[in-house]
């Protein structure tokens, strides 16, 4: 593929031709919502809403319940208002709802699901997903090897594939003494990841976790990827729902104040990644947080099949509760729980809030980017 460093090629995903190759990343709790997905929408990328916790979200702003599926089709329809390509991340460990998060996603109208935090063996088989294309988030060439084979016996292939490196701010798909490895880097993830894709019907990949800048994109489009998706630089826009204490920490934090959270850590058993001082964070180290698991997002089944087991539910020695830290960190209960900052490696080198018409012009090369503003140039 021919790449003009001034000018970033279209990304073609079944059928559908993207302006610009940036899949804005879908970021939980409450991130990530119609507001953010549409202003990506209009300025060519791919908008992403996150599918966390939306029935609660959207029931408090609605002023009714809404149960899952009902909440994903109304924040789709108004992701989708304004036109342009939009879709949902759907975490495989929020299992309790990924079944209904991807049949309301499917009859909304998504133009993409995207699914990772685990591996996402039985998208496929949920519903027909029509027009809606399916692309898994994998880690490893091994990875996306064992969903194309297991796709395949349900007759279908990945639409595409996000390639997710360790410097991504969810939940990471390797173990935490892997993080470092040289071979674990997005650089030398990617020939594999190529290769498989190529094996299986040439489907595009899409390389995640550490994307920052308009070079970083061309610099991956001419090692072969077909697009990239950034969560972290679109966190920290006015359009993203994030309060403004959680916007305000991203732009203050240094690189020493983003780490790798391992105990405590996510319930999910997965790295992540927080800014150091998030109060929740912070609760937890000191065991100031009694344990609590009143929302049950990540609960996974016990001995009798059912959604109850969930490590911050029963101590907070290994884990803090991500779902209420999320939670406040998106503004939904700050007077009653302590919030939860998580973002990307990069997250540091993000000097301000800017609108996502700003961040896609400097990101395509159209308007200086923060280097420049910093330098005065």
């Amino acid at each position: 593929m021919g790449v003009d460093n001034n000018k970033l090629p279209p990304l073609k995903i079944k059928g559908k031709t993207i302006k610009v190759p940036i899949i804005q990343g879908g970021m939980g709790i409450g991130v990530s919502l119609a507001p953010l997905a549409a202003a990506v929408a209009v300025e060519g990328g791919v908008g992403i809403v996150s599918s966390a916790c939306l029935d609660r979200l959207v029931s408090r702003r609605k002023g009714r319940s809404f149960h899952t599926y009902e909440a994903v089709c109304e924040e789709m329809s108004l992701a989708k208002a304004k036109g342009g390509v939009v879709g949902i991340n759907i975490m495989v460990a929020i299992a309790r709802d990924y079944n209904d998060s991807v049949k309301g996603a499917i009859d909304a109208g998504a133009d993409v699901i995207i699914s990772g935090g685990g591996i996402p063996l039985s998208l496929p088989t949920i519903k027909d997903p029509g027009d809606t294309a399916l692309i898994p988030i994998v880690s490893s060439a091994r990875a996306l090897e064992l969903i194309c084979k297991k796709w395949e016996r349900a007759g279908y292939r990945p639409d595409a594939v996000v390639l997710e490196g360790p410097l991504a701010g969810g939940h990471l798909g390797f173990a935490f003494d892997q993080i470092d490895l040289e071979s674990n880097k997005l650089e030398n993830l990617f020939s594999p990841v190529k290769e498989v894709a190529e094996m299986h019907g040439g489907f595009p990949v899409v390389v995640a976790g550490g994307i920052y800048n308009h070079d970083d994109i061309v610099k991956f489009l001419h090692m072969g990827a077909d697009g990239v998706q950034m969560g972290t630089r679109f966190l920290a826009t006015e359009e993203s729902s994030a309060s403004p204490g959680y916007k305000r920490a991203v732009v203050d934090s240094r690189k020493e104040d983003i780490v790798v959270a391992q105990r405590p850590g996510s319930p999910c058993n997965m790295p992540f990644m927080v800014i150091r001082q998030s109060p929740m964070f912070i609760a937890s180290l000191q065991q100031l947080r009694a344990p609590k698991c009143d929302k049950g997002y990540i609960l996974s089944k016990d001995r009798d099949g059912y959604f109850n087991r969930c490590q911050a539910k029963d101590n907070n020695e290994s884990s803090f509760c991500i779902c209420n830290g999320l939670l406040s960190s998106a503004g939904y209960n700050p007077d009653a729980e302590m919030p939860l900052y998580t973002v990307g490696a990069n997250g540091y080198r993000v000097d301000k809030v800017a609108t996502v018409k700003e961040l896609m012009n400097e990101l395509t090369a159209n308007g200086k980017s923060q280097h420049e503003r910093k330098s005065g140039s």
